[in-house]
């Protein structure tokens, strides 16, 4: 009997595979990087070819860690979202590289449509802003800049997607042009509330409806995979983007319920059960997920720059050595010394929305040490993520408490400061892996292992980081930030 869930885990700097057994615990993982190239000022961009291989060999390892695929029941599908490719149906050869959700290449072309008048209706139909971020203007791009992709798109020999609908093609050797509704809910293309492809869209954006996936649920059938890969076909049984994944992945399937994810970016999201939310305070309505007979909606705030600034942090400026450090360094200093670091490495997301803005470090003196700008660099996800809870609780979305998860969430000093600094408790979960997990509730379901009441029911918390700061220190600090955000917005 098979006994074991394959979760492909696509993120945005590396790409793993876990296995989770029955009670959906994990028994296996391997992880591979996939470099991100800058070739220009705001672009971001992968090689489609390598996240594809990377993919395929974590997974051969997990199988193989597993006892072979004869012990792999489902594979399930969580991955970065908004990311677009263009390849060709009959060979899965990709046109260009995948242009990363982070680019910031078509804002030209954004700012074009809105002076056109489009932004309402792009607005009212997806739940989006018309904003770089999402894919439909990265589907343009990538037909206007390759000539192959566009040949291809008038011969009916191409396919758009984001990297989930790369990889199940992939995955079925073509057999397959599918994505799930909570990825096509990030394309700018989808008509939120039909959860289905918009042909007034798809014209606004000048993007070929021949090229579109089919939309399906986040939980069903995708298609096998190809005997060839793994030595038997396997179901795919589950796909949703990473943020969505990760709401599932903490229980958060009520009305209400909220996660926050620090990886690369962070994202908050907040379940709104069955009532699609528009927001007044730049916020996002998207899909939360489609499954077990529900769909539920969401609100989401994104920050563009996260766990990057940690990165930047060791990798640039080399002041650590690890991510490790930082908590160290910051749990070192009586306080921030006046330091704020906005990290708009690529802009600005909610409730800014600055495509233009760029990092800045202010507050610098003579004395400032490394220490100080390590700091700095930690508390601007805690500001941030309180510029996003202030924006929920305006639309009518208030979250009471925070459930965390990501690399980030690791760190006790930024976790006991977000609580601070947010005035909220914060809950870190037992299990780490809440991406990967969201998918495997998914496929579980499909498979009669466990349905997300049950799911909801079993959720176990680690530790609870309550606030204890100061109205008087709170309010300080975040003067400061706004005086620091101020300075870097733009528009």
């Amino acid at each position: 009997m098979s006994e074991y869930i394959l979760v492909i885990d696509e993120g945005t700097t590396s790409t793993r595979a876990i296995a989770f057994d029955r009670e959906l615990r994990a028994h296996a993982s391997a992880q591979e990087e996939i470099p991100l190239s800058f070739p220009k000022d705001g672009w971001v961009e992968q090689d489609a070819e390598q996240i594809w291989s990377c993919t395929l060999a974590v997974c051969r390892k997990v199988i193989e860690q597993c006892g072979g695929a004869v012990n792999i029941a489902a594979i399930g599908i969580t991955n970065q979202r908004e990311t677009t490719l263009i390849w060709d149906k009959d060979t899965g050869e990709p046109f260009g590289p995948a242009i990363i959700w982070q680019d910031r290449r078509t804002q030209s072309a954004c700012q074009t449509l809105k002076d056109a008048g489009h932004e309402s209706v792009v607005r009212s139909l997806t739940g989006l802003l018309l904003d770089p971020y999402f894919s439909a203007t990265k589907v343009r791009w990538l037909l206007d800049n390759h000539p192959a992709a566009k040949s291809a798109a008038d011969a009916g020999r191409a396919a758009f997607g984001t990297v989930d609908s790369f990889l199940l093609a992939r995955l079925t050797s073509g057999r397959e042009h599918a994505t799930d509704v909570t990825n096509a809910s990030r394309t700018a293309l989808m008509d939120l509330s039909a959860s289905s492809w918009s042909e007034h869209l798809c014209k606004v954006f000048d993007v070929p409806w021949s090229i579109l996936p089919f939309i399906s649920s986040s939980g069903g059938e995708f298609g096998h995979t190809d005997r060839e890969l793994f030595g038997r076909e396997i179901p795919i049984l589950s796909i949703i983007g990473d943020q969505q994944a990760a709401l599932v992945g903490q229980a958060c399937t009520r009305p209400g319920e909220a996660k926050i994810t620090y990886g690369t970016g962070a994202f908050l999201v907040a379940n709104t059960g069955t009532d699609i939310l528009m927001s007044e305070h730049r916020l996002l309505a998207t899909t939360a997920y489609q499954a077990q007979g529900r769909t539920h909606w969401a609100l989401e705030g994104s920050i563009f720059n996260a766990g990057t600034v940690v990165k930047w942090l060791r990798d640039e400026l080399q002041l650590i050595s690890s991510a490790a450090d930082t908590e160290a360094m910051a749990a070192g200093l009586e306080d921030n010394g006046g330091v704020y670091f906005v990290p708009a490495f690529t802009g600005l997301g909610a409730p800014h929305w600055d495509a233009d803005a760029r990092g800045q470090i202010s507050g610098l003196s003579r004395g400032t040490r490394a220490a100080q700008i390590v700091r700095a660099g930690l508390e601007a996800s805690a500001y941030q993520t309180l510029d996003l809870l202030r924006a929920f609780e305006q639309d009518g979305c208030a979250v009471d408490v925070l459930r965390v998860d990501g690399g980030m969430a690791e760190n006790n000093w930024l976790m006991q400061f977000l609580a601070d600094i947010t005035d909220r408790p914060v809950e870190r979960p037992a299990s780490p892996e809440m991406t990967a997990l969201g998918a495997a509730v998914l496929a579980a379901g499909e498979l009669g292992w466990m349905s997300l009441d049950d799911w909801h029911d079993a959720r176990q918390i680690a530790d609870r980081f309550e606030p204890s700061m100061s109205s008087s220190e709170r309010n300080a600090l975040i003067d400061g930030w706004k005086s620091a955000i101020a300075a870097t917005v733009r528009n």
